[in-house]
């Protein structure tokens, strides 16, 4: 656990201080156990840090609803990355966290050499469709502040692009395991950081000059439509559509997923 300004991170450290760190960053409603069986099979080769997003899991936050936000997220972990003396290391978001390193890469080029982004998004174009998402995002988590969180859960991962992670064996697995993080913190990140709230990367997206490598999944229409898009506008970005997985590809079809990560961190 790190404490400064208004956060108090919990995270994970494992494998050899002196190979190459990868930051792992979850996705909405998980923490940092998400990528643990991925960092059982990396941290022979690289040293990993997992952290519990603000809103998830055992990470604290002592100050207002701004704290929440992508902007202040990405700053603190930059803090917290200071704190332990690492001075540039290798990424990799899923989701909400791949939209949050996305955000880090463009706005922090020199902490980052390699970026991987898994079903990441560069957020919603227009103020029209960020002020209909907000809304969106503001009675979701309204919803999840007054229901049960499994009843939540159940329904967050009914939608279409989940469609393959609940044929897998270990999906009631995936479910207990979100089970522990708390509703109305929840709440506070997707008013915070949903994609409604997120300000636009698009423009941004010609100017990076980081290595990323872009993972979509094949069932995934909608996130392999966007992550098509941002390789045409993106000369760093490179993109391997993973086949007969959907949205969350380390969980579908991790020997998959680390073997191409492996070949493109080097």
């Amino acid at each position: 656990m790190t404490n400064f300004n208004n956060y108090h991170f919990h995270y994970y450290l494992t494998g050899h201080k002196n190979q190459q760190t990868i930051l792992f960053l979850h996705g909405f409603t998980g923490n940092f156990q998400d990528f643990s069986s991925v960092i059982s099979l990396l941290s022979n080769s690289y040293f990993c840090l997992a952290v519990d997003l603000p809103g998830h899991g055992t990470t604290g936050v002592s100050g207002d609803e701004s704290c929440y936000n992508i902007s202040s997220t990405a700053q603190a972990l930059i803090h917290l990355l200071d704190d332990l003396q690492i001075d540039k290391c290798l990424l990799l978001g899923y989701s909400m966290g791949g939209r949050l390193a996305l955000y880090m890469t463009l706005h922090f080029p020199e902490r980052f050499e390699k970026v991987v982004l898994e079903s990441a998004s560069p957020g919603l174009k227009t103020e029209k469709e960020r002020s209909h998402r907000l809304q969106a995002d503001l009675q979701l988590a309204q919803k999840l502040e007054n229901s049960n969180i499994k009843d939540f859960l159940l329904n967050w991962y009914d939608r279409p692009l989940f469609k393959s992670l609940k044929n897998s064996p270990n999906f009631d697995n995936l479910i207990e395991t979100r089970l522990a993080n708390n509703p109305l913190e929840l709440a506070k990140s997707l008013r915070n950081m949903g994609t409604g709230n997120q300000p636009s990367l698009w423009e941004k997206l010609a100017q990076n000059q980081i290595p990323i490598l872009l993972l979509a999944g094949e069932y995934d229409d909608k996130f392999t439509t966007i992550n098509i898009e941002i390789a045409s506008l993106c000369p760093a970005a490179s993109l391997e559509i993973v086949p007969k997985v959907g949205h969350n590809i380390h969980f579908e079809n991790i020997d998959k997923f680390v073997a191409v990560v492996r070949q493109f961190y080097g």
